[in-house]
């Protein structure tokens, strides 16, 4: 059973034309989104077209009539760039067709158990949709704490007293996760997955810490062991490290994320994780 991952395509129409012609070569059974799947704000202040119905929604509704019963099972988190005001359209009856929506839920295909998982820790940005505090409420120097900045939406609980550890300890307690694909948008902290471009950096001189990703999903991933971690958000970590995979004790972790003008896909399967590849593909100037 061939799996795709892919994730932060950021609107880009080249990088969705490349994923629909690898899914119609390689017909995967099951297919991963892993956020930031939207134009930047202001490319969807400017343009005269809603991105979910205008172009996402009419694009996986071409691919299942092309592919059919090949039409793969689709998995699709939100990322950072992504508004939340949006969610709700994920969710709605007429696409559950489509892919199956996943927000701090599980679900279930072919004997694995799936989790979504799309909230990522502090970052300098102002705007906070999807932002918690990652294992205590200490922010690194730069970032914006989640109770401040900007968000779309009620986020409907106390972001104070939230965070991305107790999200996970509360999703899933007493679950058997040998079998389970997590679908993450940040990678696990001091990984070849978090590794950004900010070295020599200084805030209020104080040099900046270069891994970027989630001190609480490694510390989940390396207590709880699921089979399986997918991850995005840092696009320049594969070129920085010189790899996209990292392996936690038994558990594979995998991330997506490509830089400009670069499109990748990571294809593998799920009882033959040590064979798993990355394609990517270069496309405009």
């Amino acid at each position: 059973m061939i799996a795709f991952h892919v994730s932060d395509l950021h609107g880009s129409k080249e990088r969705f034309e490349i994923l629909a012609s690898q899914l119609r070569q390689e017909k995967p059974q099951m297919l991963f989104i892993g956020g930031d799947l939207y134009p930047s704000f202001k490319e969807m202040r400017r343009s005269e077209r809603d991105f979910f119905s205008d172009f996402f929604v009419p694009y996986f509704q071409q691919l299942k009539n092309e592919l059919q019963s090949e039409y793969p099972k689709v998995f699709v988190i939100l990322g950072n760039d992504d508004p939340k005001t949006e969610e709700i359209k994920f969710q709605s009856d007429n696409c559950r067709e489509l892919w199956t929506y996943l927000n701090t839920s599980k679900s279930h295909f072919n004997g694995f158990d799936i989790y979504g998982y799309p909230y990522i820790p502090p970052t300098p940005f102002i705007y906070k949709d999807w932002e918690l505090y990652d294992v205590s409420r200490y922010v690194d120097p730069g970032c914006v704490h989640p109770t401040e900045g900007k968000r779309s939406v009620d986020p409907g609980r106390d972001v104070e007293f939230s965070s991305i550890k107790k999200d996970l300890e509360a999703l899933t307690t007493g679950q058997d996760l040998s079998n389970a694909i997590f679908l993450f948008h940040s990678p696990p902290y001091k990984t070849n997955l978090d590794r950004a471009a900010l070295d020599n950096m200084f805030f209020d001189h104080i040099p900046l810490d270069v891994n970027i990703g989630s001190i609480a999903i490694r510390e989940f991933i390396e207590e709880k062991q699921p089979l399986i971690s997918l991850h995005g958000h840092v696009h320049e970590s594969t070129r920085l490290t010189g790899d996209w995979k990292e392996k936690l004790n038994n558990t594979y972790c995998f991330n997506a994320a490509s830089e400009q003008n670069k499109f990748s896909i990571v294809i593998f399967e799920p009882k033959s994780l040590h064979e798993a590849k990355l394609k990517t593909f270069e496309y405009g100037e």
